[in-house]
């Protein structure tokens, strides 16, 4: 009889049961390689290189751009107004547009400049009430970034060096000589003894200066015309009607006044109506429609037309250029407008 070890049938189970395992790991194995590999397969430490996801391209936003004036109750700054909307539509700005409550409201402008600042706009049109007053704070602006552009009354340059304040783009009219045009007009009328009045603007605006200076000029060339009175109106309907009342009872014969603008050639022209005074010669500047009016009623004599509209238009594509990196030059003169009863349509 063979000879049985004694461990040989718990010998041979184990072998079947390692064989068995064996067979149990291949199968595991070939089962896993004929699978299709899932995301959820892939170990969760392995990062996938992701590419950016395209986003759609964002138009840049518009640029902002305010127009600071002296105010509406003056029909002039209406038509600047006009002038700047129509620049706004051409350009596809984001147009702002403060003002004061009267000319002579220069803290006010300031405020407003400040409040623009705060806001973060992208440049300024201004057309400042004064000369001086306005500078300090529109160095701020410039040193937060703000594209400047004067228009209208020019700042004062010397107090500008002086702050620091880098020179500003100026568009306007040469309002000394177009001053001076409209009360040539008027002199050359005058051939007999005349008194005449003079009423200024806001004296420590440059543009009042400079038209007072051309007024002047115009009325001491004719010997025939004698100046009683240099008065200052702040540029308002109101106190022209005063001042012009107040003269009048002191002097009754004047024969002539120029004024430095249409408000207050209006307030005078109230005056002379109401007392019956149809022999005295007006002169006016900026062509409003009152004062169209008044030409073809008689009531005044001429007056200047110095484009407001193009001159807000012409200020808003300045900044716009600017902003653009571009170059603007650094004096823009508008030509003038001599207009009488014989040169309206």
């Amino acid at each position: 009889m063979p000879h049985h070890h004694p461990n040989g049938a718990r010998i041979v189970r184990g072998a079947h049961r390692i064989h068995q395992i064996v067979l149990l790991l291949l199968l595991a194995v070939l089962s896993g390689c004929t699978q299709t590999t899932s995301s959820s397969s892939v170990p969760s430490f392995i990062e996938h290189p992701q590419s950016p996801v395209p986003q759609p391209a964002q138009a840049a936003a518009p640029k902002t751009i305010a127009l600071v004036m002296k105010t509406l109750t003056n029909p002039f700054f209406v038509e600047m107004e006009k002038g700047a909307r129509q620049a706004e539509k051409e350009l596809g700005i984001h147009l702002i547009v403060k003002t004061a409550a009267q000319e002579t409201s220069i803290e006010q402008q300031i405020a407003i400049v400040q409040d623009l600042i705060h806001a973060k706009v992208d440049a300024i049109v201004i057309a400042p009430g004064d000369s001086l007053g306005l500078i300090p704070v529109l160095k701020q602006a410039q040193d937060a970034g703000i594209v400047l552009i004067n228009i209208d009354n020019r700042l004062d340059p010397d107090l500008g060096a002086k702050l620091g304040l880098t020179p500003v783009p100026f568009i306007s009219v040469d309002n000394e000589q177009a001053a001076y045009l409209a009360a040539a007009d008027i002199s050359k009328r005058i051939d007999t003894p005349t008194k005449a009045v003079v009423l200024e603007g806001i004296r420590t605006a440059q543009n009042a200066a400079d038209r007072n200076h051309g007024i002047l000029r115009a009325l001491q060339a004719n010997p025939n015309v004698t100046i009683v009175a240099n008065e200052t109106a702040h540029w308002k309907i109101d106190e022209a009607y005063e001042v012009t009342k107040r003269l009048f009872i002191s002097t009754p014969d004047i024969g002539v006044i120029v004024a430095a603008n249409d408000m207050m050639a209006l307030g005078a022209i109230q005056y002379l109506r109401e007392t019956g005074r149809t022999h005295v010669l007006v002169a006016g500047f900026d062509a409003l429609s009152e004062s169209l009016d008044a030409l073809r009623a008689g009531t005044m004599t001429v007056t200047i037309d110095q484009q407001a509209a193009q001159q807000g238009n012409l200020g808003i594509h300045y900044a716009a250029n600017v902003l653009a990196g571009e170059t603007v030059p650094a004096e823009t003169m508008i030509n003038v407008l001599v207009v009488t009863k014989a040169t309206l349509p």
